[in-house]
Parts: structure tokens; sequence; C-alpha cells
């Protein structure tokens, strides 16, 4: 092993012998499922916005994003400023009415839980539709956070993709099987933390070095006349209406996001959210930005150095040819760190699905506290083996796995958490039609092609899953008293 190598494996070790530290502070903390799947609802302001932000921007960030920009250039802004939007809507509309409405509904800790309670529906089906989604769709979303870590091992050191993948599930599950939610969220803080640093510091050593060659990022329109144009292809072709709608859209996907939403439902109290959301969006402007200039800044340095299938490890190239040792390995750090702040959060809010909503509502009604705990530490080993095998495939690419699973929280969960919070007339037969249909079109809509069908796959989803979800409602008996009444109780005095 070299010596860079040797520092940056030393820098490894650090991190993530204090990431391994805080899951074991924690693992003797946690006393019940709820210290486990929201930590008691005892979030501050910082550790909420920096988590909710670093859990939501995964090893995509510094993988699949710079890697889009690298090939497509300007286009990548349409799909930051659709994150960007669908992140400030996100915090401004859903957190506040999110965490009162949560503990309002009998101390809801899970979304299917919640469901059930704004409902006052006791058929099984209210909670498990919903936890079958989240484990599908979680699945895949996890899986691509193991194929990330795969790559940057697989990169950095020059293992094999299996022997580098097994490193990279070891390192996630670890913490999370430890400590839980206030394990992951405080990792999340520190991981949010470097990955800001990192993805700010790079693209400005990237273009002082392009400097001193004497060359520029602009030289790049010789070769690629549109690259710089966000309406048009590198080579100057006009940009599609659906490449457009298909990019902003990814806005959309932040309504039914559960990882992050379990973060609104987790602060100490609604009053501090107007505060962590002016923190978490300077966080994400930031970062998206020096994304997209990683993408386009490496294309500059190393133009000739990747392609389609490759693209997604610029930022690690661009560690390796601009720094040395300690700093390189700082900077790598953040790309574990945004995979690790990502897949740990994906991993126990599914293992909170299996626990609360598939074990205890089927098989075993009065478990205890003890059991349930332990139950969801199995079901993260359970649920990361199954992502295991997804992700075996040496050819997946990050970002198409993140946009599948994106599409699929957005289409499904975004229009049944906007309108069960925005619009009384809602019904439990509603939300759970409108819930499968949006599921349900995201994994079809997916394996089709041409015209039409190449839109994002979140666009139609989040569309028919709304009209289902308003027709049956309309159809369906309107809401019972009570649900009126809680519904403006926690509507009442959003100023509050």
């Amino acid at each position: 092993m070299t010596a860079e190598n040797q520092g940056i494996l030393v820098t490894f070790f650090i991190y993530l012998a204090g990431m391994l530290f805080i899951g074991w502070f924690y693992y003797s903390r946690t006393k019940n499922i709820a210290d486990y799947v929201l930590g008691g609802r005892r979030l501050n302001t910082w550790v909420t916005s920096l988590s909710a932000q670093a859990s939501d921007m995964s090893g995509w960030l510094l993988l699949g994003l710079p890697g889009f920009a690298y090939l497509y250039g300007s286009q990548a802004c349409w799909m930051a400023g659709g994150l960007a939007l669908g992140t400030y809507l996100n915090w401004k509309f859903i957190a506040k009415r999110l965490r009162k409405y949560t503990e309002t509904a009998a101390n809801s800790i899970t979304l299917p839980t919640f469901l059930e309670n704004r409902f006052r529906m006791r058929t099984p089906w209210i909670r498990l539709i919903p936890a079958f989604f989240i484990l599908v769709f979680f699945l895949i979303y996890t899986a691509s956070g193991f194929v990330a870590g795969a790559k940057l091992f697989q990169t950095v050191f020059g293992l094999s993709y299996l022997f580098a993948l097994l490193i990279s599930i070891f390192v996630i599950i670890s913490y999370t099987f430890l400590g839980g939610f206030m394990a992951v969220c405080w990792t999340d803080f520190i991981q949010g933390s470097i990955m800001f640093i990192s993805v700010l510091v790079l693209p400005i050593l990237a273009m002082h070095a392009i400097q001193q060659q004497g060359g520029s990022i602009s030289a790049l329109s010789s070769e690629l006349p549109g690259y710089f144009n966000p309406f048009t292809t590198p080579a100057g072709e006009s940009l599609s209406i659906i490449t457009i709608i298909s990019l902003l859209a990814w806005g959309l996907g932040y309504f039914g996001q559960p990882h992050i939403l379990a973060r609104f439902m987790a602060i100490r109290h609604h009053r501090q959210i107007p505060i962590a959301r002016r923190i978490a969006m300077v966080w994400v402007s930031l970062s998206l930005t020096g994304a997209v200039l990683i993408g386009i800044s490496g294309r500059a340095y190393l133009p000739l150095l990747l392609n389609s299938t490759t693209s997604e490890t610029i930022f690690m190239h661009l560690v390796n040819a601009l720094t040395h040792t300690y700093l390189a390995g700082f900077l790598l750090s953040a790309v574990l760190a945004a995979i690790m702040s990502t897949a740990d959060s994906q991993l126990l809010v599914a293992s909170s699905a299996v626990t609360e909503d598939i074990y205890r509502l089927l098989f075993h009604k009065n478990a205890d506290e003890r059991e349930l705990v332990w139950i969801s530490r199995i079901a993260v080993l359970a649920i990361a083996a199954l992502a295991f095998l997804i992700a075996l495939d040496p050819e997946s690419s990050v970002l198409d796995l993140v946009s599948y699973a994106w599409a699929g929280f957005g289409a499904s969960f975004g229009p049944v958490v906007l309108f069960s919070l925005f619009w009384k007339r809602m019904t439990g037969r509603g939300a759970l039609a409108g819930l499968a249909a949006g599921g349900i079109t995201v994994l079809i809509w997916k394996h089709l092609h041409g015209g039409w069908f190449d839109v994002y796959e979140i666009v139609p989803g989040f569309i028919l899953s709304s009209a289902t979800l308003v027709i049956t409602s309309l159809l369906d008996r309107p809401p019972s008293a009570v649900m009126i009444m809680e519904y403006d109780k926690v509507t009442s005095h959003e100023e509050d």
C-alpha cells in the first residue's frame, strides 16, 4: 500500500471510529421503540436541519450529481434547482404541520401509524400497504448507498467490487444496528458538516489547478458548444420539454421521503422549524452548487478520463489528482459520510416499518419495548442483506437507483402526506387508493420507453396518485366529527 493510501486509510479509520463510538454511546440509552425510531422527539434545531439534509443528499450528491454535470453540463442546473425548491417547500409547508399532527394523532412515530391514527382506520391495510412500499423502495435506495460505497473503496484502494461492497455494507449497518435514531442523527450532523466543507473546497481546488495550467472552464464551450446552455444538450441541440420537466420534477419527491419526514417528526418543538429551515436552505443551496461545479470543473481538468459508466467517480479522481494523504482522506471521508448519512436513515425507517407496521400488527401485538428494539435491529440486518443482492451488479448506477426510489416515495407518499395535512375532506380509503396508485404507476412506468413514457416516472405517478386520492375520498363517506375536530385543532393557530 502506498504512503498516500496509508494516510487515507488512517483518516478513514479515525472517522469510522468516531461514528462507531456515537453508535455505542446511544446503544445504552435506547430504552424503547420510540427512542430507537424517533429519538423520543428530542432533536435540537441544528441536528434536525443538518440531519435532514445529510440523509437527503446521499452518495448521489458527491457521485451521481457531479457525474451528471460532468457529462451534461448546465443541464444539471434544472435538477439542482428542482431539488432546492422542493427542499424549501417541504420545510415551509410540511415540517411544522407534520410535527404537530403526528404528536396529536396518538403520538404516531411512523408514517403508516400516522395514517392509521389520522383516519381512524382499524383495517391492517392502512399500515401494511404503506409498509410494503417503504420496504420496496428503500431496498432500492439502500442499494444505491451500498453501490456508492463500493465505488469509493474500489476507486481509492483498487479493491475488487465485491470486497469493496462488503466493506461498505459493514460500515453502514454497524452503528445503525447499535444506536438507532439518535446515533443516526448525530452522525448525520457530523457527516453533513464534512460533506458541506468538502463540496465547497474541491471545486475551488480544481478551478485553481486549471488556472495554474493556463486553462479555463469556459474553454469547454469550444469543444461542446451547448455545455453551458441549460436549454441545450452539450452538442448544442435543443433540450426537450420532457427532459426539463423530468429534471425539475425531482423537487416533487421531497413530500414523500420517509427518512426526511422522520426528522420533522422528531424535532423537539414545532417552533424550532423556521430556524432549522434557514439552516437547511443555506446548506442545500451551497452543496448543490458545489456538486454541479465539481462535475463541470472536473470535465475541464480531466476531460478524457471518464465516460457515461465511470463519470460518477469524478469526485474521487479529482481528490486523487489535486490532494494528498490526510487532506485526501478528509475529502474522501465526505463521500463515505454522504453514503452513510442516507443509508443508515433508510435502514432505520425500513426497519421501523417492519417492526411497527408488520411484526407488531400481525405477529405480536403485545410485544414489549425491548423485544421491539431487537426486532428493529434484526430487520436492519435483513434489509441490508436484500439490498446487497440488488447492489451486486458492478455496472449499477448510483443516480439511476436513487432516481427510481426517489420517484417511488415521491409519487406514493407525497400526495398522501400533502392532502392528509391540508385537506380535511380526505379519507382513509382515499389515502390507500392514492398511495397504491402512485407506487404502482412508478413500478410500471419505469419500464416503459418512447415519447412521453420517457418523462421521469415521478410525474405521472404523482398526478395519478393525487387524482385517485381525491376521487376516492369524494366518493367515500365524509370524515367523522372527531377527525374534523382533530384537523381543526392542528391547523388552527399556525403561527404558534
